[in-house]
Order: C-alpha cells, then structure tokens, then sequence
C-alpha cells in the first residue's frame, strides 16, 4: 500500500463515519491506535469533516448573527487545529527521512509533504459531496449531469495528487528532494501579535 492509499484509508473512514450521525457536534471515535500516522490522518479529516459543515451553516442566510458569531469562531478554531496536525504530520515525514542524505542536487519542493496530504483530504470530501449531488432525487437531471462531470474531475484529480505525493515521497527518500519545513506563524490567534488583542490589554 502506498502512503497516499493510507492516507485515502484514513480519510474516508473519517468522512464515512462521521456521516452516520451527521452532526457536528458528534464526538470523536477514532478508530485507530493512538500514536500511529493513521490516527492523526483519522483525527486530521474528521476535523476537516466538521469544519465543511460549520462552513454549510454558516452560509444560512436566515441565521442569527449571534449564531454566526459562534460558528465563526469555532471554524477559526478548527482552522488552528487543522494546522497543528497538518505540522504533526510535517513531524512523522521528517522522522521517517531523518537518516537519508540529500544529494548535491537536490530541489526543494514548494510546499512540505503534509499540506500536500491536507489537500488530498480536502479533495476527498470534495469528491464524497459531489457524488451526493449526482445521486440527488430532489435535483433535475441538469443538475446531475453538471455534478457528474465535475466529479468526473475530482477523480482525475485525486489520481494525479496522490502520484504527485508519492513521487515527492520518492523523491525525498532517495536524496533528489530535499525536506524543509517551515512552521506557520498565525499572527491573528496569537493575542501577542494581532493589535485587536494586545491593544486591549493596555
């Protein structure tokens, strides 16, 4: 099994099970050992997972401004969470390649391995809810044909990205890349760094 075939395991048993209840408030059952790379994986898109729906009621039109208020600070959380895995994921790929040796030669790529997993994860609940609507009774035909081939796109997709993602694994593992990491530096949930919160303190 390739690492992208993992990491597609992982996130559809995430979205999958979290639509059993279809609730963003279900809890967390993560099915996987704790510690392993497929439980962050599990826990990484079931944050994702969530986070898409926080997004569909935040849309409502008809909504209470103080339940957007709510909602939008809880998606700006998941927005945080969802980094700090996507860093943890950044921590697992630089322990696996802590021993090899990049050649004279080698490139730097332009995003680190886990955003690159981040997107595959994003593009399978793209996927997911694209399918829903080509299975829609309460749409027009139109409707489905125009799903249905964008779906068709996702799929062509998800078949590049997880290629991509396992050729820079390849790439990395034998030396032709290099592996550089830099952090994210959110500036605007650090009350130390954005001027709404740390004005506010003098």
């Amino acid at each position: 099994m390739t690492f992208t075939e993992l990491c597609s395991k992982a996130f559809l048993r995430a979205i999958y099970d979290y639509h059993l209840l279809d609730d963003v408030d279900a809890p967390l059952r993560n099915p996987y050992t704790e510690q392993t790379i497929e439980s962050l994986l599990y826990r990484k898109c079931w944050t994702d997972t969530v986070q898409w729906h926080l997004e569909d009621l935040i849309r409502n039109p008809l909504i209470d401004p103080r339940e957007a208020l709510k909602l939008k600070r809880r998606i700006d959380l998941s927005n945080q969470q969802r980094t700090d895995m996507v860093e943890l994921i950044d921590s697992y790929m630089l322990e696996r390649f802590k021993d090899t040796q990049p050649l004279p030669d080698a490139r730097l790529n332009t995003e680190s391995p886990a955003w690159a997993v981040d997107r595959l994860a994003i593009l399978e609940l793209k996927i997911y809810h694209m399918r829903e609507q080509t299975l829609r009774t309460d749409a027009d035909e139109q409707h489905r044909r125009k799903c249905q081939a964008k779906l068709d796109v996702l799929l062509e997709q998800r078949t590049d990205l997880r290629e991509a993602i396992d050729q820079l694994l390849d790439d990395i593992a034998t030396g032709r890349k290099r592996m550089k990491v830099y952090r994210q530096m959110k500036m605007y949930n650090d009350p130390s760094t954005n001027p709404v919160l740390y004005s506010k303190k003098s």
